[in-house]
């Protein structure tokens, strides 16, 4: 796979993403096998942008480990700062299995406070509001209404 290349805008904004993140991947001492490898590839394809540590403390081997990871997995380069190492891989595209434009939402549990009179704590209940229905102000679960057609469209069809 080739190697992504970055600008160093691009870098700079992806260095600024990993900040936060914690190692999704740790090396250990028999380096980079292929499980290893493997589940570095699991975690850029579920995640796009991860860090890895490793526990070498070979700065060389470190930096031969990154340039061969960013290689084989077609990943980029970002940063390599002591034991660790930033990549980042486009997402990819997940094909959806059929249209599903049609359905409707499904069951949702909603929590409603009832207040009582002043003073008291509120009740708390648990609805469950289907697709078809909405939640009111006063907490009541009513069925959404049907979109009604203009008068036009009516006698058209």
């Amino acid at each position: 796979m080739p190697l992504i290349s970055l600008t160093p805008a691009e870098r700079r904004e992806k260095r600024a993403d990993a900040h936060h993140l914690s190692p999704v991947v740790i090396v250990g001492s028999d380096g980079l096998t292929p499980a290893v490898q493997k589940e570095i590839d699991a975690a850029l394809n579920s995640h796009g942008l991860i860090k890895v540590r490793v526990a070498s403390d070979d700065r060389p081997g470190r930096e031969l480990m990154f340039q061969t990871l960013a290689a084989d997995l077609g990943a980029a380069p970002i940063q390599h700062i002591g034991k660790l190492l930033v990549l980042w891989r486009p997402p990819v595209e997940k094909e959806r299995s059929g249209t599903d434009d049609d359905r409707m939402p499904g069951p949702k549990d909603v929590k409603v406070l009832k207040y009582g009179r002043g003073g008291q704590r509120p009740e708390v209940k648990t609805l469950r509001v289907l697709g078809n229905q909405r939640l009111t102000q006063g907490g009541q679960v009513k069925r959404a209404k049907v979109l009604q057609k203009s008068i036009k469209k009516r006698q058209a069809d």
